[in-house]
């Protein structure tokens, strides 16, 4: 059986580690999303530098740790006299890897999209960013909204690299619990439901917004 005074009597330190959570995880998720389409775009743009561009970060980015991120952005850029704190530096590389998934998802997406929809566009007057904005990527979002749901809810699992950077957030409260009290199970039982609060409405949303846009085709 659970003990549940571990959680009521260190409720405060739960309620603050997710709340923390939530807002890296808002804060990640708005982020990528944007960096994300901009990627995708520079990787299907007719301008060999924006391919560039794209393809290095993407291609560098999707194939190293999160951790070693995280550890470069909050220990090497001191060294250059930009100092982040460990909040600071865990978001910034949850943005920073994610985008490069979130990339992938949309160019996708984008390369679904029939080129004559481009072609018309284009022939009709729009410039190469008009069509991106107004024609092509409300397709391309609305094909790939599994995917980006996975890589939201991985995002918020992924949050949990703040522990390293001591950015009280859930897991790293629950070190501090668990260090406390010598109680391991319990307490990480505890904060495992406090992630399924957040990442079952956001995998019910996308669901959700799935079938609506589904029956809206």
């Amino acid at each position: 059986m659970l003990d549940f005074s571990i959680l009521t009597e260190n409720w405060d330190m739960y309620i603050k580690g997710f709340f923390i959570t939530i807002y890296t995880s808002l804060m990640g998720l708005i982020g990528s999303f944007i960096l994300g389409t901009i990627l995708a775009i520079f990787r299907i743009a007719p301008f060999k530098p924006f391919n560039w561009i794209g393809t290095i970060y993407i291609e560098f980015f999707r194939n190293i740790p999160l951790l070693i991120i995280a550890f470069f952005l909050f220990t090497a850029l001191p060294t250059i006299n930009m100092q982040l704190d460990g909040f600071q530096a865990g978001t910034l590389a949850l943005i920073i890897y994610t985008s490069a998934f979130i990339a992938e998802a949309i160019r996708a997406g984008i390369l679904s999209i029939p080129k004559g929809q481009t072609e018309a566009a284009r022939s009709s007057g729009l410039t190469y960013t008009q069509t991106m904005r107004y024609i092509i990527l409300p397709q391309a979002i609305k094909i790939v909204i599994p995917p980006l749901g996975n890589q939201f809810i991985n995002l918020v699992k992924n949050s949990s690299i703040l522990t390293i950077l001591a950015a009280g957030d859930l897991m790293y409260q629950a070190d501090l619990i668990s260090t406390r009290t010598f109680v391991t199970f319990d307490v990480y039982i505890f904060v495992a439901i406090f992630y399924l609060v957040i990442t079952i409405p956001l995998s019910t949303g996308v669901n959700y917004l799935e079938k609506r846009l589904a029956r809206s085709n």
